[in-house]
């Protein structure tokens, strides 16, 4: 009588832990795959007001609005802004929940260094397609779609050079590593190094929780869901493969994506590289709390590493100074 007893609540107390396993791992994977997004209009108001976004610039700005497809089976949108008569080009990605307006604050940056910039919105991001948000997993094949499309416009011979912002600079370190180092240049700002283990120190940061269950059992649904698992998604793994010179950039004050993550890529590095931590700035800030010494970090690494041609003046020159220095 007592075996059966026991039995009973025995089954009953399994049931209740697998129901609440369930429970907890669709919730949290739905949180992970439809992470909320930043409002379009949200994002274009906040740039502009904090004097990020130039608006009269933007507008004048010769541009192209481009639809790429992606292997993933969606559209891909993005601007090709092209102020200077240049065949080189940055690609910006951006981080999670943003979209290409809030990269547009780097156009300026790079006209100065010589190159028009092309901004894109993420899957699921912005006016691009995708039911789902990877955190590089499957966004990297979109790069690599946007990278071969770039090229097809501007040519081999062109200088190409990538940029990417948190889950940005994941997604396109895991391009370059995994996919192709098809670009010349790379510049990883406050990127994870390991998803898993971000997840980890998310739930240990909101939670009581000190224990890795709720991630293994977050990793099982997202495998079953949206098929991958967190450690595909793993820069400082893919680093290793990365020929390109690679800037790394992150600022020591972001709680979020911690510095050291930035760091352990450094280290995971070969070849040529370098390291910048701004001792100000939050999570994705760096620029935006240090925007002349972010500056002069990328033109000394450009002047360090990649090889381009003299830069061109944009149509008015006046309006748009331009260092004539050539980067060597």
């Amino acid at each position: 009588m007592k075996r059966k007893k026991f039995l009973w609540v025995s089954s009953i107390l399994t049931t209740i832990l697998s129901t609440s396993a369930a429970v907890f791992g669709f919730a949290a994977t739905n949180r992970l795959m439809y992470i909320k997004k930043k409002d379009v209009d949200f994002v274009y108001d906040r740039e502009l007001k904090a004097q990020r976004f130039d608006e009269n610039w933007f507008n004048q700005c010769p541009k192209e609005e481009m639809t790429i497809d992606s292997p993933n089976g969606y559209f891909i949108k993005g601007i090709f802004l092209k102020p200077l008569q240049t065949k080189n080009t940055i690609i910006i990605c951006h981080g999670v929940t943003e979209n290409k307006i809030s990269m547009v604050k780097y156009a300026r940056m790079f006209e100065r260094l010589g190159y028009n910039t092309f901004v894109f919105d993420h899957r699921r991001h912005g006016e691009s397609g995708g039911k789902t948000t990877s955190y590089g997993y499957y966004e990297k094949f979109d790069v690599a779609a946007v990278v071969q499309t770039l090229k097809s416009i501007v040519g081999e011979e062109a200088i190409i050079g990538i940029q990417g912002e948190s889950m940005g600079a994941a997604s396109m370190i895991l391009y370059a590593g995994l996919i192709e180092d098809g670009a010349d240049f790379y510049i990883a700002d406050c990127g994870f190094s390991n998803f898993a283990q971000l997840i980890s120190e998310i739930v240990h940061r909101a939670t009581a929780l000190r224990t890795k269950i709720p991630v293994h059992v977050a990793n099982l649904f997202l495998r079953i869901r949206d098929g991958y698992s967190f450690k595909s998604v793993t820069p400082k793994e893919a680093v290793k493969n990365i020929k390109s010179p690679v800037l790394f950039i992150h600022s020591l004050e972001d709680d979020f994506i911690l510095p050291y993550m930035t760091k352990e890529m450094y280290e995971e590095k070969e070849g040529p590289k370098m390291l910048k931590l701004f001792e100000k700035g939050g999570h994705a800030e760096s620029f935006n709390v240090n925007p002349q010494e972010y500056e002069q970090i990328v033109a000394e690494f450009l002047e360090k590493y990649v090889y381009t041609k003299e830069p061109e003046m944009p149509p008015d020159s006046e309006n748009f100074p331009i260092d004539e220095k050539e980067i060597s």
